[in-house]
């Protein structure tokens, strides 16, 4: 889920330093990182809180300008550029890797070869098989990982 609201929308109070959402979007929950309004965007650096710009929340609770966040996509890039999480469903794209390493059988000399890896979007930290092509996180099934030290 991505949270977008616009500049208009936002209301800052003299007795709450924060941002308001939406109440229709606050109802659905959201993950809150505090002050997430009163930084750079991520992508082009203008100052958000000031910013007359669209701006979104990405599902790690990021913020960045909604335009930004499309651009990025426009370039193929689908995680947060802070935290590495993914901004989107990406199941379909782990479904391609799924058959291409079915169909990529490793030479023999890496069959046994396991690597570790670190998950960037459910954070857990796993000893998994290695392949050329990717390695799933055991817990979340994403392939949004990082290898982290080999064996």
């Amino acid at each position: 889920m991505v949270v977008e609201f616009a500049a208009s929308d936002r209301v800052k109070k003299d007795w709450w330093d924060g941002e308001l959402l939406p109440l229709s979007q606050m109802q659905n929950g959201h993950p809150c990182v505090e002050g997430a309004m009163h930084h750079d965007c991520l992508v082009c650096f203008e100052y958000l809180f000031e910013s007359v710009n669209d701006v979104t929340v990405m599902p790690c609770g990021h913020t960045i300008h909604k335009n930004c966040l499309k651009e990025m996509q426009e370039h193929y890039q689908y995680a947060c550029p802070l935290c590495s999480k993914s901004v989107c469903d990406m199941s379909k794209v782990w479904e391609k890797f799924d058959m291409e390493i079915a169909a990529t059988p490793m030479p023999e000399s890496y069959q046994d070869k396991k690597v570790w890896i670190l998950c960037n979007d459910c954070g857990i930290t796993s000893e998994v098989q290695f392949h050329f092509v990717t390695q799933k996180c055991p817990c979340c099934k994403s392939d949004n990982t990082c290898q982290t030290r080999g064996r």
